[in-house]
C-alpha cells in the first residue's frame, strides 16, 4: 500500500509499505478514506521536535471503514464508517476514566510516565505508524474508533479527528463563559476552530491575532475582530479595543510556530522543507530583539505567550494548545503571577470530545469542511507538505485522498 513515510529531517516520501496486521485482541484495521496534513506533522519534518524514527508513517488524522477486528472489540463490526481520534487511549485506566485520554497510563509503550501516545509521531509517543496511508492499525479500537452517522461526510469527519476537538479543547480549558471577551493567537486551522468553539461556549467577543491576511479574513468571516501583528502592536490594540481592561480569556493556538523562519534561495530541497529551527533546539536562537537572516526571530515562540499574558485582564485565563517542544523553557511567569492569571494547557483529550462534536455536525450546527482549502492525492503529498509548510496564501487545511 502507499503511505507518506518519514526518512529524516526534511526528507519525506510516498513509499510502498506492507499492509498493517492485527497484533492485539483490541486492534482494528481501518481502510482510510480520508487523511490530512496537520501543522504538528511539520514539526517532525522540520526537526522542531526530534526523535522521529526513519520509516515511520506520518499523519494522525483519519476517517475510514473497518476491515478487520480483534476478538475483544465488541462495539464495532466490519464495514462501519469511523473517525479516528488522533491520540491513543486505552479507556480503562484512571486517567481515561477521568477524561484525560491524552495522559493514558497504558497506551504509550514507553511507560506510564511517557505522556501522550498518538499516531505518526516520534519515539517518545510510541511510536505508532500514522494515518497518511491506505490502511492503518488502530490500537484499543473499542475506544479509539467513533462510529459516524450517514449525515456526517468524510470531509466533515476528517476535521473531527484532531483539529476541531483541539480548538474546542482550547476553548473549554480557557473556561469561557457567557459574554466573555476572548483573544485567539493564531488563525491557522486550530485557531479557526478555537474561534468557532469560543462562540459555541458563549463568548461575547472574539479577537483574532495573526500575521497572514488570508487567515485573518477567514477569522473575520466567523465574526472575529481581527488584529494583524505585522501592522500594529497586538497588546496595545487589544487594550484599546477592550477599554483598557484586556481580554477575559486567551488561547495560544500557535506554539513554536509563532513565526516561520526565513529561507535562503540557495538552500537545498530538504533544507527548504526542514527550515532552520535546529538553532532553537540546540539553544542557539538569537536573543530577544536580535535579527538573523536565516532564523527570524529568535524569541518567536515566547512572543505569542508574552502578548497573551500582556493582553489578558487581571484574573484572566490563558489556555495553551499550541505545540511546544520539551526544550522550550521561556515563559513570562512573573507577569502572569502578578496578574493572578490561571494557566491551563496540554494535549487535547480527543476521545472526550469526539462524540459531542460528531453530533454537532450531524445536526448541521457546524460544518467543519468549510475550512478545507485543498484536497490532494496522497501521491502528491510531498508537494502538499511543502506548500502547507510555506503557508502559501489560501493553504489553510489540506485533505489527503488515499490512492
Amino acid at each position: 500500500m502507499k503511505a507518506v513515510v518519514f526518512h529524516g529531517v526534511g526528507d519525506i516520501r510516498v513509499d510502498e509499505v506492507p499492509e498493517p496486521q492485527i497484533q492485539d485482541p483490541t486492534d482494528a484495521i481501518v481502510r482510510l478514506t480520508s487523511s490530512a496534513i496537520c501543522g504538528t506533522d511539520l514539526h517532525f519534518v522540520r526537526g522542531t521536535m526530534s526523535g522521529t524514527k526513519p520509516g515511520t508513517i506520518l499523519g494522525h488524522e483519519g476517517v475510514g471503514v473497518v476491515e478487520q477486528l480483534g476478538e475483544d472489540i465488541r462495539n464495532l463490526q466490519v464495514g462501519d464508517r469511523v473517525v479516528i481520534p488522533s491520540t491513543i487511549a486505552c479507556g480503562s485506566c484512571s486517567y481515561c476514566r477521568a477524561g484525560y485520554y491524552a495522559q493514558c497510563t497504558n497506551a504509550n509503550p514507553n511507560g506510564p510516565d511517557a505522556g501522550t501516545a498518538f499516531f505518526g509521531g516520534p519515539e517518545q509517543t510510541g511510536p505508532f505508524d500514522g494515518l497518511q496511508a491506505e490502511k492503518a492499525r488502530i490500537p484499543y479500537a473499542n475506544v479509539g474508533l467513533v462510529k459516524l452517522p450517514d449525515e456526517v461526510s468524510d470531509e466533515d469527519a476528517i476535521l473531527i479527528s484532531d483539529i476541531f476537538p483541539t480548538g474546542y479543547f482550547g476553548a473549554d480549558i480557557a473556561g469561557i463563559g457567557d459574554g466573555d471577551t476572548v483573544a485567539v493567537f493564531g488563525c491557522g486551522p486550530v485557531g479557526q476552530f478555537a474561534i468557532l468553539s469560543a462562540k459555541l461556549l458563549g463568548a461575547g467577543r472574539v479577537l483574532a491575532i495573526d500575521g497572514h491576511d488570508d487567515r485573518l479574513a477567514t477569522a473575520r468571516d466567523q465574526g472575529a475582530e481581527i488584529i494583524n501583528f505585522n501592522r500594529e502592536d497586538p497588546t496595545e490594540t487589544i487594550k484599546r479595543l477592550t477599554g483598557g481592561i484586556g481580554v477575559d480569556r486567551a488561547i495560544d493556538a500557535v506554539g513554536v510556530d509563532a513565526e516561520r523562519p526565513k529561507r535562503g534561495p540557495a538552500a537545498s530541497e530538504s533544507e527548504q522543507l526542514a527550515g532552520s529551527f535546529e538553532a532553537e533546539l540546540e539553544g542557539n536562537a538569537p536573543e530577544t530583539g536580535q535579527q538573523d537572516e536565516t532564523w527570524k526571530p529568535g524569541d518567536a515562540p515566547s512572543r505569542a505567550l508574552r502578548w497573551a499574558v500582556e493582553g489578558l485582564a487581571k484574573a484572566g485565563t490563558l489556555s495553551i494548545i499550541g505545540v511546544y517542544p520539551p526544550t522550550m523553557e521561556s515563559f513570562p511567569i512573573g507577569m502572569a503571577m502578578n496578574k493572578n492569571l490561571t494557566l491551563n494547557m496540554g494535549n487535547c483529550n480527543h476521545r472526550k470530545y469526539l462524540p459531542r462534536l460528531v453530533e454537532l455536525v450531524r445536526t448541521g450546527a457546524v460544518v467543519p469542511s468549510q475550512l478545507i482549502t485543498q484536497v490532494e492525492d496522497i501521491e502528491d503529498a510531498v508537494e502538499a507538505y511543502r506548500a502547507f509548510d510555506e503557508r502559501q496564501p489560501g493553504w489553510l487545511k489540506v485533505d489527503l485522498a488515499p490512492a
